[in-house]
């Protein structure tokens, strides 16, 4: 069973805020434009007032996403629509890679079932791409989340005939904003003041506030 990634959201400010939830983008072999989605919108209240508390799950297990999408990625719009996932294992730095790379499908769109590549970069899976012609496809990590099932994180734009190594990276930021989760976002623009929470060191838990001043307080607490 995969571990659960838990953040706990307060607001210590005086009005009512949107919150949304973010993953950093993985690291994309290729030097494609990578692109972000929101994970999750969540509207929170005054917390010495209501008592409210935002409670954000992930699933500590790596996905292989894959979305039809017709049109390039825009801010503020939904990254496409037909989707389909498939959890992979990562590339081990030593030893024998294990379910690390997955096949995409086209026509339908699909994820195929997993198979062993060592030739895949050691913190990464693979995706692997067939011959296609547009429309557009996005590929890319994916996260299962408690809240909002599974949600296509980061991605680039695929291309046909082609391997992609996607190194995904388990940190989460909190901001204030209501993007909706499946929507694209600016991650440089998003991340300036957002809380930060770093899960790569084994924590497994992570209470952030937003404290009257603007200011994020965050503190690991599992």
């Amino acid at each position: 069973m995969s571990t659960t990634l838990t953040i706990n959201v307060r607001n210590y400010q005086d009005v009512t805020q949107d919150f949304y939830i973010f993953q950093e983008p993985a690291i994309y072999s290729g030097g494609s434009k990578v692109y972000s989605n929101s994970l999750y919108t969540e509207q929170l209240g005054n917390y010495d007032k209501y008592g409210a508390i935002l409670t954000f799950e992930v699933n500590l297990q790596f996905y292989a996403g894959i979305q039809q999408a017709n049109t390039p990625p825009a801010i503020g719009q939904t990254s496409g629509f037909e989707s389909a996932w498939r959890a992979v294992n990562l590339t081990p730095a030593s030893g024998s890679a294990v379910d690390n790379s997955a096949e995409a499908s086209i026509d339908p769109i699909g994820m195929l079932a997993t198979t062993s590549d060592p030739n895949a970069q050691p913190g990464s899976f693979r995706i692997v791409t067939p011959e296609f012609f547009p429309p557009a496809v996005n590929i890319g990590s994916a996260v299962e989340t408690r809240n909002g099932g599974i949600v296509l994180s980061n991605f680039i734009t695929a291309k046909p005939l082609n391997f992609t190594d996607c190194q995904p990276i388990i940190k989460y930021y909190v901001q204030t904003g209501g993007y909706r989760g499946g929507t694209v976002m600016n991650f440089t623009q998003s991340s300036i003041n957002a809380g930060l929470c770093d899960f790569t060191g084994g924590v497994s838990a992570i209470d952030v506030s937003l404290q009257p001043n603007g200011r994020w307080d965050v503190t690991a607490v599992g």
